[in-house]
């Protein structure tokens, strides 16, 4: 296997201080020992600001999170809890989640994140596998004692646990350490441009759910690094999310690109009321590049970026930063100043996209053989087919198990999906193989048009003949009245759809 990495000298990052270690991953100076070291600096920094608002619900200070966290852990360690024990929070978005994912930190255990879409013998089997001893259940409260802090935490120990969701198998845990997490939040601050002294004026908007890594390990824990405040929702609702927006201020919000159509075409939504917005970011699905003009046009005052990350490398591994995004919309930009991104392969300069830096997790909880597998030699191997140009930009093109070949030509479905995006009246769209008896797959794609909008699927192959090479261009289109199927974790599941009835190829 050939390792091939691009030079960083067109990296727009911060690297002041990142030096590699011996065996080449490339790490941040002077992190914190832990995470519950962290908070413990804001709160002594400006013990009475706003650290958490639940939209429709309480306010805490940081010093209120942090003593109701403290009595979280002397309840659980009254309870048996003791360091390296597993907790499982299964509670919805909400300021009870935070300081239940603290208590867990400051009773010294590791906080077990479960998706709250999951089925209940998924949820079970997360809880099994981590061998938790404690689920923090709605409608339980949450543990209570006298205050505790476990003060032994180090950068190397374990804080977390997130399971993916991949689109067969059972979840895996991603162990991720102190250290991980810390770097991932350095990250947020390097790539975005957030000053370390923003302070009160920090003020993101959570709607992702926090037991995903982007909103948990990306935005709430770098709120609470500055002195900042995160502003959490409990699910999304577009005509809440445009009035939260102006209410509290917010300066900061992360979305897929779906919520931002959605809320620009609400007609709640002005540009006034979202003046204060500084840093409005996207990632997780494609994005077509007239989105990203109105999200700028419309969020006038605010830096763009699209992030790309795993729950492996505990998020951030690459952004597209504000002054590349409209112009290389099918880019997911350049890698973190403590992250390399590399290619393998020989052949050409497409191949599978690895990562090597401080944020690739510790591997999988109780899975040594799908560990060795997945981070060979210190380098995640994610399953994605992309390249690296040579300016540095990554592209991600595909999941290697979805790849098309068609004729002994590969088609990289998301290639083809980020140029189908920006095809009118398209919304959502998803690229699978369909079976030939001479070429052996052909290209279809099923398409869910935007709200209100119609889609010609002729209007759409003459669309997508001036973007792609013509091996390329869907013969199948099927629209669709309903969402694209997606599992807990909101990855878009493609067996269901090859089994679409496609019917005829609207070319020969």
């Amino acid at each position: 296997m050939v390792i091939t990495a691009p030079p960083r000298g067109a990296n727009p990052f911060d690297d002041s201080g990142v030096r590699a270690d011996d065996n080449g991953v490339r790490r941040y100076p002077d992190l914190h020992s832990s995470l519950v070291e962290m908070l413990r600096e804001s709160v002594l920094a400006d013990p009475g600001a706003e650290a958490l608002v639940e939209v429709g619900g309480e306010r805490l200070s940081y010093t209120q999170l942090w003593d109701r966290a403290a009595r979280v852990a002397g309840g659980l360690r009254d309870s048996g809890i003791r360091p390296g024990d597993r907790v499982a929070i299964r509670l919805p978005n909400s300021a009870d989640w935070v300081v239940a994912f603290f208590g867990g930190l400051m009773a010294g255990a590791i906080v077990v994140p479960v998706n709250t879409r999951f089925a209940e013998p998924e949820a079970a089997y997360v809880i099994e596998d981590s061998g938790s001893s404690h689920v923090f259940e709605p409608g339980t409260p949450l543990p209570d004692g006298g205050p505790y802090v476990h003060e032994g935490a180090r950068q190397a120990d374990v804080a977390a646990i997130f399971y993916t969701s991949g689109t067969t198998g059972f979840p895996k845990g991603a162990m991720h350490t102190h250290e991980n997490v810390l770097g991932n939040v350095e990250t947020v601050y390097r790539v975005t441009d957030i000053p370390r002294d923003a302070g009160r004026e920090l003020r993101t908007l959570v709607v992702v759910p926090l037991f995903h890594v982007t909103g948990c390990h990306s935005q709430t824990l770098p709120a609470l690094r500055i002195g900042g405040a995160a502003v959490i929702d409990a699910a999304f609702d577009g005509r809440r999310m445009i009035e939260t927006l102006e209410r509290e201020r917010i300066t900061a919000c992360t979305a897929v690109p779906a919520i931002y159509y959605y809320i620009l075409n609400h007609p709640d939504f002005t540009p006034a009321k979202v003046a204060g917005v500084r840093w409005a970011s996207y990632g997780g699905a494609p994005i077509a590049p007239a989105l990203v003009h109105q999200i700028g046009d419309r969020f006038a005052g605010a830096r763009l970026a699209n992030g790309f990350g795993l729950t492996e490398c505990t998020s951030i591994a690459t952004l597209l930063p504000h002054e590349w995004a409209a112009d290389h919309a099918d880019s997911v930009g350049f890698a973190a100043p403590h992250t390399e991104v590399a290619i393998t392969g020989t052949d050409s300069d497409l191949g599978e996209i690895v990562i090597r830096g401080q944020s690739v997790c510790a591997g999988y909880w109780n899975k040594p053989d799908a560990t060795a597998q997945s981070f060979a030699g210190h380098w995640l191997h994610t399953g994605d087919v992309g390249r690296v140009g040579s300016d540095g930009l990554v592209y991600v093109l595909d999941r290697i198990k979805d790849m098309i070949n068609r004729g002994g030509e590969n088609v990289y479905c998301v290639e083809v999906e980020n140029a189908l995006i920006g095809a009118p009246g398209v919304g959502e769209v998803a690229v699978v193989g369909v079976p030939d008896s001479m070429m052996g797959e052909k290209v279809g794609a099923v398409i869910v048009p935007l709200p209100g909008a119609t889609v010609d699927p002729l209007t759409v192959v003459g669309y997508a003949r001036e973007h792609l090479a013509g091996f390329k261009v869907p013969q199948f289109i099927a629209v669709s009245g309903s969402p694209l199927p997606r599992n807990p974790n909101g990855k878009v599941l493609k067996a269901p759809i090859r089994k679409t009835d496609f019917g005829p190829p609207l070319f020969g």
